[in-house]
């Protein structure tokens, strides 16, 4: 399973109540669609701390990094190399 893949499931199986996937894009704001609030960022970042390995900085949690599955994806791979 794709970087990408194993986020999008994260999120739909954590944060979107009714599962429907079909109203998730990768590039679409997860706060503007009322997705994530400020407790399900940390529980994403806790997840991505854990998950990926990856250090993250309270200056990292802004939306650039953790506002939609692409930027998640950047952040993540930005931070691995």
């Amino acid at each position: 399973m794709t970087l990408r893949a194993e986020l999008r499931q994260f999120i739909v199986e954590n944060f979107l109540l009714s599962r429907d996937e079909s109203r998730l894009g990768d590039a679409d704001s997860l706060t503007a669609q009322g997705i994530l609030d400020s407790t399900g960022a940390l529980e994403l970042v806790e997840h991505l701390q854990a998950r990926y390995g990856v250090a993250v900085q309270d200056e990292e949690l802004h939306p650039d990094n953790l506002d939609s599955i692409d930027k998640i994806v950047a952040f993540i791979e930005r931070k691995r190399a």
